[in-house]
């Protein structure tokens, strides 16, 4: 069966993307500085942050994958995202005093503070890369699902897009991002409820009907329960999920950057909190749609649903069951998440590229013009560079695309995580132990990922899987770390305001205080 975009979603579409631009231009005339640009002055309240901070975890993949996982199979990959309340707690806690204090801008600075100049740009080239490869995989997903839907070239799809987002996230910076950012969650949210509403109608035993046939076929299974480290059960991704959750809340710049752009320390620790109680039920709502759809086709088999993958199941319901302009609204909320993950990421290479290139590095003491006419400069590069391998990822095979994400995030995200916490936590790793530890931690990377490959032979491949790579290269950074530093004795350097143990407690709530000084 061909399906076709029709008028109305059209029009429904077309107001959304009129109001993203609106936003932009109403922002462009905030902006006129560094410090409006790239965190709003420091003025946003607790729940804009909150779902900003929402918009940007969610992608489309994310609203095409999950109820592709529990079409599929069962709801065990939730299991990455139930920690997510307890690393958010730690967030609250520990991690967003440390970034307001001293007015930071880039998760970065506080690297360069801790531990020196090598680590603090291996943290921004990780991050610039990871983001750039995220961006990319997003902006192409989103494209496939839109050429599916009209026709019209993927290639030509990709430029659109990419180019919609970069003009708004040019003209606004981070207000127009953060703000659109909160719309893009609402319709996030109503296109989920939609889904499951319709859904549910359509079934001759309504809701409840989902839970009983779900049920009967175990599609709530959150995985084994045996402890094997080898395969993918309830614990193995209990612990990847805090792995991945602690690098995300302790130095991801995405969320960095919404800590320090909050009017107060208080309100920072609000939007997480708010962020925390409603991330963990959209999941479930998404995967609740994913068993939906399993139970709707049971019940009403349609030979052209056993022809199509499992993430085409989803947008296939919505053109045959959903009537029009209701299907613009979730079409909107598919492109609402790869906008708001796309947005953001485009706004931070441009702040970490400002703020930890170029004013301690390439352009010293220049105007805080140069740097504000830099940062719109280094968006349109990024959405050039998107778009690009947008396009690079058309052209491949998808294993080719999914290789070179694997060894990507295998060699420039192992070690983040390790540095952050090791930097919070303890006294003894100085800069040279950081240094020395990255270096062989980032070798062990490269080794893991070429064996993950195939590139390596097999007697020279260490037979892990590659949920954790991460693990072990976070796990090797930090214990040779600690060695050395235990070995060096104690660090030489100040460490007032760096670590747990040295913070001044109750110095201005993190506000205004001047506990870390900018480098």
């Amino acid at each position: 069966m061909e399906l076709s975009i029709r008028t109305a979603d059209v029009v429904t579409i077309l107001i959304y993307l009129l109001v993203m631009i609106a936003a932009g231009f109403y922002f462009a005339r905030r902006n006129r500085t560094t410090e409006d640009y790239f965190v709003g002055n420091r003025s946003f309240a607790g729940w804009v942050i909150g779902l900003s901070m929402l918009g940007t975890i969610v992608s489309s993949a994310t609203f095409l994958a999950l109820p592709a996982a529990a079409y599929i199979l069962d709801w065990r990959q939730l299991t990455v995202n139930l920690v997510l309340p307890f690393i958010a707690v730690l967030a609250v806690v520990v991690f967003i005093p440390f970034f307001r204090r001293g007015k930071l801008t880039s998760a970065f600075e506080y690297l360069g503070q801790r531990y020196g100049f090598i680590p603090r740009m291996y943290g921004t080239v990780s991050f610039i890369i990871l983001q750039l490869i995220r961006m990319a995989q997003i902006l192409f997903l989103v494209s496939l699902v839109i050429q599916f839907l009209t026709g019209i070239s993927i290639v030509w799809v990709i430029v659109a897009i990419g180019l919609f987002i970069g003009f708004y996230t040019f003209m606004g910076g981070i207000e127009a991002v953060i703000w659109t950012d909160v719309i893009q969650a609402l319709i996030l949210i109503v296109g989920g409820v939609v889904c499951i509403y319709w859904v549910s109608a359509d079934l001759p035993g309504g809701f409840s009907q989902i839970f009983e046939v779900g049920q009967a076929h175990n599609k709530f299974s959150l995985g084994s329960m045996d402890f094997d480290l080898g395969k993918r059960t309830f614990y193995t991704v209990a612990i990847l999920g805090i792995i991945n959750w602690l690098g995300i809340f302790a130095g991801d710049q995405n969320m960095v950057q919404r800590y320090v752009s909050a009017r107060s320390t208080r309100e920072a620790q609000k939007a997480t909190i708010i962020y925390s109680m409603i991330a963990l039920p959209m999941w479930i709502l998404f995967f609740l749609v994913g068993t939906g759809l399993f139970v709707f086709y049971l019940l009403n088999p349609d030979p052209v649903v056993s022809g199509l993958d499992a993430d085409q199941v989803l947008p296939y319901f919505i053109f045959t069951e959903i009537p029009p302009v209701i299907t613009g609204i979730i079409i909107s909320a598919v492109i609402a998440a790869s906008m708001s993950t796309m947005d953001s990421g485009i706004n931070a290479i441009s702040t970490v590229t400002v703020i930890d290139f170029m004013k301690p590095w390439l352009a010293k003491g220049r105007e805080d013009s140069y740097y504000f006419r830099s940062a719109h400069l280094i968006v349109g590069v990024v959405t050039f560079l998107v778009i690009a391998g947008a396009i690079s990822f058309s052209l491949m095979e998808k294993e080719s695309m999914n290789d070179i994400s694997l060894i990507v995030t295998s060699v420039f995200g192992g070690c983040l995580m390790g540095l952050f916490l090791m930097g919070f936590f303890t006294e003894r790793i100085d800069g040279y132990a950081a240094t020395v530890a990255l270096i062989v931690a980032v070798l062990v990377n490269i080794y893991l990922g070429l064996g993950l490959l195939g590139i390596l032979p097999p007697s020279l491949t260490l037979m892990i899987h590659s949920y954790w790579v991460i693990a072990l290269v976070n796990g090797t950074f930090i214990i040779l770390a600690y060695i050395i530093g235990a070995i060096r004795g104690r660090n030489s350097k100040s460490l007032e305001g760096l670590t747990v143990w040295t913070i001044k407690r109750g110095s201005g709530s993190g506000d205004r205080g001047n506990t870390l000084k900018s480098k």
